[in-house]
């Protein structure tokens, strides 16, 4: 069995042990099942993972294509499976990406269009206690290993368990969500729903409570992860071994560049304006403000629209397929922000991003959103994780579907804004403002990812706390004082570096290696240099670790 088959047999097996992971992929045949998230399912995931490297070692490739999907299913895989044998995987619940997320999220992304749509959903939702308590028997696993994530975490999570279990912020998740079946179903079938959808909601009522009184008490209150766990965390990201100190010193840099350009822009928006004072004039400019949630939502639609349509045969060659993109807006409980899931394999669900903004929330400054409207759309994520799905002629499964390396993609998707900004799509003072926020926002990321972790101690000159070492009460100190970013995103972001280590690290540290390497291809190739041939030649690889990217984008 070749290098490809191999791979393309390993996302199918994935998805049977992973049912999860399959709908968000959207491999069918397993959409009526959960995830076994207990002790028991990951070792069987783990076991799937070293049975596969074993035999895709000695696998014959048939070319240099096919030599690359072996190396990034090797690092990929390889990394996942070093993070199973260190207990980080059954371990690993934070408030913005894991598997409590999976569990309640995975509905948003099944079709619901018809009874029998309804009655996949229905099998589904009466296995969400057995998810549930699964992930329980982990977690607590994890207490007695000495590996499970900070007290803090489990906290916030039980916090958005009450949330979808309708015990806190009205009206629970499932009961809402049964609602669309009303008019397609029969009275047995929304019966069932209507018996599932209530088990579902006590499942997670209990798991919190779980959380609370089992889990929680032994859990360490410390919430850095310290060095040599960090490190493997950063691996898993990045899919590269960096030099963290380099890294942490280097955002620093960063971030005192874009603050010097905010503070020179913010002049111009209103004279000797600090970056809150000229964030709280634009806040208040009716020219980038929008009322009412299903508005914002149809300026989300409508920019990336007119992207696609500008973009396509102009910057990127974007085939029909990609040309279909949906903005939606989740359900409460999720931590403020946005995520994009990709089209699945035959493109019958089109690539779609969800926005989360804070209850009662009903007036939006686009400025604050306008670079993110191009991260997570075109030409961030939709096309790039787009493309790479394109690619059936040239990619296994494996590298068209799971291969996501956040350094790459996260790295990808932040170039992105800065290249919407140099072809004039942010241009306004307002506009360009949000744009350096948002560059500002992610070296902050850095900065406070890593200090908080390994516990470093704030530098002289940076003109906060200089020598004392990070903590989470500085963290969110720092956001309000040199930073824009409103409290309620502060607070979810402190709480999202320490419940997901290094992941924070991806967006600039990845934009780093891409903005090196398009300067490197411009300098080799001089006059001669396309950037649109460079962005699609680099975008139909797929993605892969940082270390893996490095090497092969020095060939283009």
């Amino acid at each position: 069995m070749n290098v490809h088959a191999l791979s393309d047999r390993y996302i199918a097996e994935f998805a049977a042990l992973d049912p999860l992971t399959g709908s968000y992929l959207g491999i069918p045949g397993h959409d009526e099942d959960m995830t076994d998230f207990s002790p028991e399912g990951y070792q069987a995931r783990g076991e799937l993972r070293a049975r596969t490297l074993r035999e895709i070692a000695d696998a014959p490739a048939a070319d240099d294509a096919e030599e690359l999907a072996r190396e990034v299913l090797q690092e990929r895989v390889g990394t996942e499976l070093d993070m199973h044998a260190a207990g980080l995987d059954e371990a690993c619940v934070n408030t913005i990406n894991s598997p409590i997320q999976e569990i309640r999220i995975t509905f948003d992304l099944m079709s619901s269009d018809t009874a029998e749509d309804w009655a996949r959903i229905a099998k589904r939702m009466a296995k969400v206690p057995f998810a549930l308590a699964g992930l329980g028997a982990s977690l607590s696993r994890a207490v007695d290993r000495g590996t499970s994530t900070s007290a803090r975490q489990l906290r916030k999570i039980a916090g958005q368990c009450d949330t979808w279990a309708g015990r806190t912020g009205g009206e629970g998740f499932f009961p809402k969500f049964i609602r669309g079946a009303t008019d397609l179903v029969s009275p047995a079938l929304a019966a069932e729903l209507e018996v599932n959808a209530k088990a579902a909601g006590e499942a997670f009522a209990d798991f919190a409570e779980h959380l609370r009184a089992n889990v929680a008490p032994g859990a360490p209150d410390r919430d850095g992860v310290g060095a040599d766990t960090y490190a493997l965390w950063s691996r898993q990201f990045l899919g590269a071994r960096i030099d963290l100190t380099e890294a942490y010193e280097w955002a620093w840099d960063e971030f005192a560049r874009i603050e010097k350009e905010m503070l020179a822009l913010a002049g111009r928006i209103k004279p000797g304006a600090s970056l809150t004072e000229a964030a709280a004039v634009l806040d208040a400019d009716p020219r980038y403000l929008i009322e009412g949630r299903a508005e914002y939502g149809r300026w989300w639609q409508a920019a990336n629209d007119q992207a696609l349509q500008d973009l396509r045969g102009v910057h990127f060659d974007i085939p029909d397929e990609l040309m279909r993109f949906e903005v939606r807006e989740a359900p409460p409980g999720g931590s403020i922000g946005q995520y994009y899931a990709a089209p699945t394999d035959d493109f019958s669900r089109p690539g779609s991003t969800w926005w989360i903004a804070p209850a009662g929330q009903t007036v939006f400054p686009t400025w604050r959103q306008i670079s993110q409207v191009y991260h997570e759309g075109v030409p961030g994520h939709h096309l790039q994780l787009g493309t790479a799905v394109y690619q059936a002629e040239r990619l296994n499964k494996y590298q068209r579907l799971l291969a996501f390396a956040y350094g790459h993609g996260e790295g990808w998707a932040l170039y992105a804004e800065k290249l919407m900004r140099e072809l004039g799509y942010v241009s306004s003072d307002g506009d360009v403002f949000g744009s350096l926020n948002d560059e500002l926002y992610r070296a902050t990321r850095v900065i406070l990812d890593i200090g908080m972790h390994l516990e470093l101690a704030i530098p002289a000159g940076t003109g906060f706390h200089e020598g004392e070492k990070w903590t989470p009460a500085l963290a969110l100190e720092f956001f309000l004082t040199r930073t824009t970013v409103p409290e309620p995103l502060a607070r979810d972001e402190v709480d999202r570096y320490l419940g997901w280590p290094a992941q924070g690290t991806s967006y600039k540290l990845g934009e780093r290696l891409w903005l090196a390497a398009i300067e490197d291809a411009r300098v080799r190739h001089g006059e001669a240099f396309d950037l649109k041939d460079f962005h699609m030649r680099a975008l139909e690889m797929g993605s892969m670790g940082l270390d893996t990217l490095r090497v092969r984008l020095a060939a283009i």
